[in-house]
């Protein structure tokens, strides 16, 4: 009879193999990690101070990496290096007298159009629509339940029978694993509010009734006297009535941005900066500020961003989405119809 089974000596040298594939692999990730925390420790403790908060406020504006900040400082000297490095707010509300929407918009091949720009840390789309009649808050469902998944932006632009969108307000999200059920903040879509409450006051990211970008501080009852028919919730500010924030140190962190701004002729500016990416590392809201007032913007808040941010053009996405898994779901975006 034929002798069957593995031959013993080359079972020895295939596991002593993989052994040793094993202790390789362990060993680079090893080496990995305390290269990676090494230089962050250089980063905290080294001779930058800005380099220090750069780091710091850009870690704090994530989801799932405020761990890192905390593993080299106590939570006081986290929250100094924050408000060192900050958009001072302001109580004051845009009030659209700076801008004039034509009665009748004609209709041009100019009518949306997207525009590159490219930074010193950052790429960047802006979308430029000139009728603001177009834009409102799409929602992921006609109501709101943490049973109901939220929907990708994507999802959301073809609901609406929409040509473009870009992601809004801000949503639950625990630790990065938000399934964009629900919304922080107040959600009026089309005169409805669908989510928030009248004696809350939220930062207002909206339109009134004249199409007009509204931005600043409000009850939800303020907001629904006031006409506005679509609005979200995030910020900060960054023009009102034609003047820019005051910009402290570094003003926030380098991270991927999705920004909302209005110049005086109505037209509406939707910009995205792609982020942590070997070849866009993101843009500070000083960059995001310095981009609206370039475009003309009169009035510009900041809108949810990091791994939330994208930009759909005809079913398509045409920026780079950080997030490992791709678009996420989300419980609203502006929607272009």
């Amino acid at each position: 009879m034929e002798a069957t089974g593995t031959i013993p000596g080359k079972k020895r040298i295939s596991d002593r193999i993989g052994y040793r594939i094993f202790i390789c692999f362990l060993t680079l990730i090893l080496l990995i990690l305390i290269t990676l925390f090494g230089a962050m420790g250089m980063i905290s403790y080294g001779p930058s101070p800005s380099a220090r908060d750069l780091f710091v406020v850009s870690v704090m504006e994530t989801s799932a990496a405020k761990f890192l900040a905390r593993v080299y400082f106590g939570a006081d000297k986290v929250q100094d290096i924050l408000a060192a490095n900050a958009v001072v707010e302001v109580e004051e509300i845009s009030d659209g007298e700076m801008i004039v929407v034509p009665a009748v918009i004609p209709s041009t091949e100019e009518d949306l159009v997207v525009e590159d720009i490219l930074g010193s840390t950052f790429r960047a789309k802006m979308m430029i629509i000139r009728d603001p009649s177009r834009l409102l808050v799409g929602v992921a469902h006609e109501r709101y339940s943490s049973d109901l998944k939220g929907k990708t932006v994507n999802e959301i632009v073809a609901r609406y029978g929409a040509a473009a969108g870009v992601n809004a307000g801000g949503f639950v999200d625990e630790n990065g694993k938000g399934d964009g059920s629900l919304p922080l903040g107040i959600v009026i879509s089309q005169g409805e509010m669908k989510w928030g409450s009248n004696g809350t006051t939220y930062e207002i990211i909206g339109f009134d009734q004249d199409n007009k970008l509204v931005i600043g501080k409000m009850t939800g009852k303020e907001a629904m006297d006031r006409g506005i028919r679509d609005a979200v919730s995030f910020g900060p500010m960054l023009i009102v009535n034609g003047e820019a924030m005051e910009v402290k140190g570094a003003g926030s962190g380098l991270n991927p941005r999705t920004a909302i701004g209005q110049r005086a002729d109505g037209a509406i500016l939707l910009l995205t900066i792609d982020g942590r990416q070997p070849n866009s590392l993101g843009g500070t809201l000083g960059d995001v500020m310095d981009i609206m007032l370039r475009y003309e913007a009169v009035n510009a808040a900041n809108l949810d961003g990091g791994s939330s941010t994208v930009m759909i053009l005809d079913g398509a996405l045409i920026n780079v989405c950080c997030s490992l898994y791709g678009p996420r779901a989300m419980p609203n975006a502006i929607v272009v119809r």
